[in-house]
């Protein structure tokens, strides 16, 4: 099985057609089970197809670009908060085959969707050969943040995915640097959760932001490992390597991806 995570910063990258086009040819060569994404945006003006789904969302017209290649891919999206005034901004899963089920749940301390701190996480639970599988595409906010710190957001996300009682994948944008100690990623590896990036057998550097971004601003500016896939599972990690990053193929994002092979 083949995992993807990427904040894909929609409609805010230059070419976004022809990087997104990109995407779809990756995620449609590599025949990924599931793609969990973060800042998957449509604006706010645009008409509403169905649902909270408007014209121009970011994953809507992903699928049915892979769709154009010949494969089905099906996806949740959930709305988090409006961001930069225009966008309705939010994650997403891409996933393949039938779903046992889906939903979507604020975290943290507010479900106010006009302030841009408010988080939400998606999840979708499908079956993989014989066993239940959730996987969640989550975007974190940072540590120690007074309006809507972190510590809340993770202790309401790990508490619900383990009274599942099922195999889980946590994947996304983290806001929490894998190399800063006694902060965010460090309180994650006490949730009895492993990095899949530490488990696997092969693995490059990690890095996923190489300088300052969106969010980070007059914070460190060092390269930075936040985006991540984590699990509660037992499996054998082939590899984790970093993608999207000029060096395994082309970037597309202000944050690079991951992907993990199971």
């Amino acid at each position: 099985m083949k995992l993807l995570t990427l904040n894909c910063h929609s409609w805010q990258e230059k070419n976004q057609l022809e990087k997104m086009r990109y995407l779809a040819k990756v995620i449609f060569e590599e025949n990924y089970e599931v793609v969990a994404l973060q800042e998957v945006n449509q604006l706010i003006e645009d008409k509403i197809l169905y649902d909270d789904i408007r014209e121009g969302n970011f994953i809507d017209i992903l699928c049915k670009e892979l769709k154009k290649l010949g494969v089905e891919y099906s996806y949740r999206w959930d709305y988090h908060h409006v961001g930069y005034d225009v966008f309705h901004e939010g994650t997403g899963i891409l996933f393949k085959g039938e779903l046992k089920e889906s939903l979507g749940e604020f975290i943290g301390k507010t479900k106010d969707t006009n302030f841009w701190k408010t988080r939400k996480f998606t999840m979708i639970s499908k079956l993989v050969g014989d066993i239940v599988i959730d996987f969640y595409s989550c975007h974190m906010g940072w540590w120690k943040d007074s309006e809507n710190p972190f510590e809340e957001q993770l202790d309401e996300l790990i508490d619900f995915a383990n009274k599942r009682g099922n195999i889980y994948f946590l994947m996304g944008d983290f806001n929490n640097d894998a190399n800063i100690r006694g902060e965010g990623y460090d309180y994650l590896l006490t949730k009895g959760i492993k990095d899949t990036y530490l488990e696997a057998i092969k693995k490059d550097d990690g890095i996923t932001v190489p300088g300052v971004i969106a969010g980070w601003e007059g914070k460190c500016s060092n390269p930075k490992r936040i985006d991540f896939i984590f699990t509660n599972s037992e499996s054998t990690i082939k590899s984790s390597e970093v993608i999207f990053n000029g060096k395994n193929k082309e970037i597309i994002s202000d944050h690079f991806g991951v992907t993990i092979e199971i």
